[in-house]
C-alpha cells in the first residue's frame, strides 16, 4: 500500500508520488521569533517531526526545510519595547526555540532559512511579478500583489473573490488598486529596520518571504508544504498566488495542515489567560508526556490541552515504560504482525492514534511474555522501542523516565539506602522491618516494584 496523505488542496487522501524518484522535498512554515514558543507551536513542531521521521523510516530521501521569520511587524514592535535591535531579539528567541524543541525530542530540519537572509531573492521575485503584471508599485515605496489577476486565487481555502470583497476596504494610507491586494514590499517607517530596494527603503511582506525561501531551497515545484491551521488563508493562499504567477509552474503538490490546540475547550489566547509557552508546560510535566499528548491525537485533529488530558498522557506513557522496564538489551525480534499494523496505520495519513494503539497491544504482549518467555519478551520489548522511536517516544531508560522528577521531591540517595535496608531486612526474614521501610517510602511518594529479586522504584502519580 502506498503512503496516503490528506491534501488540503484537493480535500482528499492521495498517494505520495514524489516528483523525483524517491526524493521528498518538504517545506513547513516555521516560527515568527518575537517571543517564546507556545503549545500551539509545539503541535506543529511535533506533527511534522513525526511525519519526517516516518518518511525517512519508509526509505524516502527527505529534504525537510522549516523557515524562520526573523523580520516582521511583531518583531519590530517587541524589539522597540525591549530597547534592543531586531537581531538581538531574534537571536535570543531562536536559541530558546531550539532549546524547547530539543527538550521535546524534535529533530532539527535539514535547512532552516531565515527571511532576512533572502532579501535579494525577494527583490527578484517581486520584480518578476511586476514585469508579468501581477504586481504594481504605486510610487509610495510599497509594492502590492494584484489578487484579481491570478485566476486560481482561493483554490486552497475554497474562498471566492466575490465573497472576500464583501466588507473589504482600503485602509487610510494604502495605495491599493483593490481592497484584496496584499503587500509584497513595505516602505520603511522612521526608526524601522530596512533594506535598500528598487522601490525605496523598506522591508518584505510576510507572504513573499515563504515563497522565496521555499523555492530557493527546494525548487519552483516541490512535494509537500505544511504549517499550522491558521495559515491556510491568507498566508498559504497568497504563497500560491505569488509563486505560481512568478514561475508559471505548480507550487506545492500536497498541502498539509496540523490541527489547532484548544485549552479546556477554548481557543488559546493571552486575553483569556489560557496561553501557555512550551517552557511553562515543561516546568510541570516531563517533555515526553507533552510529546505523547501531541502524538496520541491525529496531526489534523484539534487537541484539547488540559490538566486532565496531561495526566492521562502521563499514565499512558508510564504503562509503556513499565512494560519495557527491567528487560535486558537484546536485538529486536518478532512481532511482525505488530510491525505490519503499525506501518499500515502510519501509511494512512500518519494515523498516530492507531499506531499508538499498536504500541499498547505490544506492551500487553511483552507483559504476558515476561514470565513464560523472558527472551521473547526482551526481543519484543526492543521491537516496541524501535517502533515507538518513529514517533519520538520511549527514548529514555525506563528507570530514568519512571524516576524523573524525583529531584526536589525525594532524595534519591536516601531512597536507595532505604531500599538496601529493606532488602537486608527481607534477607534476615525481618518482615516487620521490611514492611515498615516500605510504608516509610510510600509516605515519601515512592512506589516499590519487586521482580525476581530486584527492587526498583518510581514516584507515585
Amino acid at each position: 500500500m502506498a503512503l496516503q496523505i490528506y491534501n488540503t488542496l484537493s480535500k482528499t487522501k492521495e498517494p505520495l508520488r514524489p516528483l523525483v524518484d524517491n526524493q521528498v522535498r518538504m517545506y513547513v512554515c516555521g516560527m515568527t521569533v518575537y517571543d517564546f514558543c507556545h503549545i500551539g507551536h509545539a503541535r506543529v513542531m511535533v506533527a511534522f517531526d513525526v511525519i519526517s521521521r516516518w518518511l525517512r523510516h519508509r526509505g524516502y530521501d527527505l529534504t525537510y526545510v522549516r523557515n524562520i521569520t526573523d523580520i516582521d511587524d511583531k518583531i519590530i514592535r517587541r524589539a522597540a519595547e525591549n530597547g534592543e535591535s531586531f537581531q538581538q531579539l531574534t537571536e535570543r528567541m531562536i536559541a530558546a526555540m531550539h532549546e524547547d524543541e530539543g527538550r521535546l525530542g524534535v529533530l532539527r530540519p535539514d535547512q532552516e532559512p531565515r527571511a532576512s537572509e533572502h532579501i535579494d531573492g525577494m527583490f527578484r521575485m517581486i520584480q518578476t511579478l511586476i514585469d508579468k503584471g501581477y504586481a504594481y508599485a504605486p510610487g509610495n515605496g510599497d509594492v502590492y500583489y494584484r489578487v484579481g489577476r491570478f485566476a486560481g486565487y482561493g483554490k486552497l481555502s475554497r474562498k471566492r473573490i466575490e465573497d472576500l470583497k464583501i466588507g473589504a476596504r482600503i485602509e487610510v494610507g494604502e495605495a491599493k488598486e483593490d481592497p484584496l491586494d496584499f503587500v509584497l514590499w513595505k516602505a520603511a517607517k522612521p526608526g524601522e529596520p530596512s533594506w535598500a530596494s528598487p522601490w525605496g527603503e523598506g522591508r518584505p511582506g510576510w507572504h513573499i518571504e515563504c515563497s522565496v525561501m521555499s523555492t530557493c531551497c527546494l525548487g519552483d515545484t516541490f512535494d509537500i508544504h505544511g504549517g499550522g491551521p491558521d495559515l491556510v488563508f491568507p498566508h498559504h493562499e497568497n504563497e500560491i498566488a505569488q509563486s505560481e504567477a512568478a514561475t508559471g509552474k505548480p507550487y506545492a503538490m500536497t498541502w498539509m495542515h496540523a490541527g489547532a490546540v484548544r485549552v479546556d475547550g477554548e481557543k488559546m489566547s493571552k486575553s483569556l489567560g489560557n496561553f501557555f509557552t512550551i517552557r511553562d508546560v515543561l516546568e510541570q510535566y516531563h517533555p515526553e508526556v507533552v510529546r505523547y499528548l501531541l502524538v496520541a491525537s491525529h496531526y489534523r485533529s484539534p487537541i484539547n490541552y488540559s490538566e486532565d488530558n496531561l495526566k492521562e498522557a502521563k499514565g499512558a506513557l508510564e504503562r509503556l515504560y513499565r512494560a519495557i522496564k527491567g528487560l535486558p538489551q537484546v536485538p529486536a525480534n518478532g512481532g511482525e504482525e505488530f510491525v505490519e499494523r503499525f506501518g499500515k496505520a502510519m501509511d494512512d495519513d500518519f494515523n498516530t492514534p492507531e499506531a499508538c494503539a499498536v504500541l499498547f497491544d505490544m506492551a500487553r504482549e511483552v507483559n504476558r511474555l515476561k514470565d513464560s518467555g523472558p527472551q521473547a519478551a526482551a526481543a519484543l520489548g526492543a521491537r516496541l522501542r524501535e517502533l515507538a522511536a518513529v514517533t519520538g517516544l520511549l527514548q529514555l531508560d525506563a528507570d530514568q523516565y519512571l524516576q524523573a522528577g524525583a529531584a526536589g521531591r525525594v532524595d534519591a540517595a536516601e531512597v536507595e539506602a532505604l531500599i538496601q535496608a529493606r532488602l537486608q531486612a527481607r534477607a534476615e526474614k525481618n518482615w516487620a522491618e521490611s514492611d515498615r521501610i516500605r510504608d516509610q517510602l510510600a509516605e515519601m511518594g515512592v512506589v516499590l516494584e519487586d521482580s525476581k529479586g530486584v527492587t526498583t522504584w518510581r514516584l507515585k502519580d
